[in-house]
């Protein structure tokens, strides 16, 4: 058997993980009964259908025409994984503007083409959004600049 459509394979998978992920988390709760729900019991309806719509995409993956699976390029996600954790080491000492900026950078680098031109433009445009959204729009109390 022979995986022949890569999207699909990906998709389903993906799909798959979340939702017995989410079935997982949600045994430290008590489930409750349909008439009496308890905190499990919606994670784990949803997740359990998540699973099963995940595991039939994935299978259909191997009985549909397509492309071959390509390989997984793991660089690219380590360096986007690394530029949200890196937000969230600076987000406090050094503010939401900077800490927006080095996540879009260090972001954009995990991508196929990175120009400085465009990813300065890309910064400006994100960060004010992020600034005006969180801080202005919904009054979040995060810190523009370093304390000093």
């Amino acid at each position: 058997m022979r995986v022949t459509e890569s999207k699909d394979f990906w998709a389903g998978l993906m799909f798959a993980a979340f939702g017995v992920g989410f079935m997982i988390v949600a045994t430290n709760y008590n489930m409750g009964t349909a008439v009496r729900m308890g905190p499990a019991y919606f994670p784990t309806v949803v997740g359990g259908m998540l699973a099963l719509l995940g595991l039939g995409v994935l299978l259909k993956a191997f009985f549909t025409a397509g492309e071959r699976v390509p390989r997984l390029h793991v660089r690219p996600l380590l360096i986007v994984l690394a530029g949200v954790c890196l937000f969230g080491v600076l987000l406090r000492p050094l503010g939401l503007v900077i800490a927006c900026a080095a996540l879009i950078v260090v972001g954009a680098w995990g991508g196929q083409k990175f120009r400085w031109l465009e990813v300065i433009i890309l910064m400006v445009i994100l960060v004010a959004f992020s600034v005006g959204v969180f801080v202005y729009g919904l009054g979040l109390p995060f810190n523009l600049w370093p304390e000093l």
